[in-house]
């Protein structure tokens, strides 16, 4: 199983350091999120100063940006890595496309496959030196000349995942993405009976190998070198269940456990400005339910009874403002990275062809937050 963490992009001061730190521990991928801060700027930073770990968006929000604007993040960042960065798409719920970023709500499920097919496009165009022309409902591109085309790297196409919580976006990672990144406000027996057999349904549907696609496990973690630390990060994990309980865009996770009575005891809340009290209402059988907690002695066991043959990368919540021995966090690192699982590698990435939406349809894809 694969390891992943978060860059602490709130201060690009810290990256390197951070970054340096998580390659010496073995990690296998670093992320940065679209939260309050660009998620590309960190990831840049990064580049310079590691020689192995994987960097990617977890997630850039999609729509604000043209496909060619984030194509270029994606190319400059994949050619200062050497080939070794991942561009991770969100869609974002209405409301904040519309009254956060000012855009033209449409359905998210037919722009997210036209803008991935735009992205490779772009690429394809810069890498193989071919004439631009990608056509679809919500994209048209077909200009690109000399002066605007940097040069071909020789390196692979960058994997492509996003964001999903509903069938509609999960059937499309499957179909045309290289990887899914599940929502943390996930439970063990969503990610089967949900996540996995709408991912296998996109897979069938793609006619795709399920060994070259990457399932980045839903759930929450909470873990640290001492008991202290993991508690710390307990409480954490109660209040993000809670603000996921009160929001109803989530809520077909209650329904399959039969919490929709949570849900809506938990929803006035943030309405009422109250969120210091709503973490009091999601009681500790609840919390167990949608997270891992352990320390690093037994995290690794945890995590390999929760998501054996249901994921192959996980999120490790490491905190930045904390000392941690290398040696300790190389030791659980490596004992996550013994427990199987399917992904193998990703395709080779020029020969993608990404079919352009067929009519609307879709769904409010939720927002993807810190996991």
């Amino acid at each position: 199983m694969r390891v992943s963490t978060q860059l602490p992009h709130h201060d690009l001061r810290k990256v390197q350091a951070f970054a340096q730190k998580m390659e010496r521990a073995g990690l296998d991928t670093i992320v940065a999120l679209e939260n309050q801060h660009n998620p590309f700027l960190p990831l840049a930073v990064a580049a310079l100063v590691t020689e192995r770990i994987q960097l990617g968006t977890a997630v850039a929000i999609a729509f604000p940006r043209s496909p060619t604007i984030t194509a270029m993040e994606a190319w400059d960042l994949q050619a200062a890595s050497n080939g070794r960065f991942y561009l991770g798409l969100g869609s974002q719920v209405k409301g904040h496309n519309e009254r956060r970023y000012g855009l033209t709500w449409t359905p998210p499920g037919p722009r997210m496959r036209d803008y991935i097919g735009a992205t490779r496009a772009v690429w394809r165009a810069w890498e193989k030196q071919e004439p631009l022309n990608f056509l679809s409902e919500n994209y048209s591109l077909t200009l690109m000349t000399p002066n605007f085309s940097p040069e071909p790297t020789g390196l692979p196409l960058s994997p492509i995942s996003i964001s999903a919580v509903g069938p509609v976006m999960l059937r499309l990672s499957g179909e045309v993405c290289d990887g899914v990144r599940l929502h943390p406000f996930s439970t063990k027996r969503y990610l089967a009976e949900v996540s996995n057999k709408e991912i296998d349904a996109g897979l069938a549907r793609g006619n795709r190998e399920r060994s070259k696609f990457e399932i980045v496990a839903g759930g929450f973690i909470a873990t640290g070198p001492d008991k202290e630390s993991m508690l710390k990060m307990r409480e954490y994990v109660r209040f993000r269940i809670a603000f996921y309980c009160s929001t109803k865009a989530y809520w077909d996770v209650l329904r399959l456990h039969g919490l929709e009575e949570l849900g809506e005891k938990v929803r006035p809340y943030p309405k009422a400005g109250r969120w210091s009290e709503m973490a009091a209402l999601i009681p500790d059988d609840i919390i167990d339910l949608f997270a891992v907690c352990g320390t690093y002695d037994t995290i690794a066991e945890q995590l390999e009874e929760r998501y054996d043959g249901l994921a192959d990368t996980i999120y490790l919540p490491i905190q930045s403002d904390i000392e941690i021995d290398d040696d300790k966090l190389a030791r659980v690192v490596e004992k996550i990275q013994r427990i199987p699982c399917k992904f193998q590698g990703y395709s080779d990435g020029w020969d993608w062809t990404t079919p352009p939406a067929e009519g609307a349809g879709g769904e409010e894809a939720p927002i993807e937050m810190p996991s």
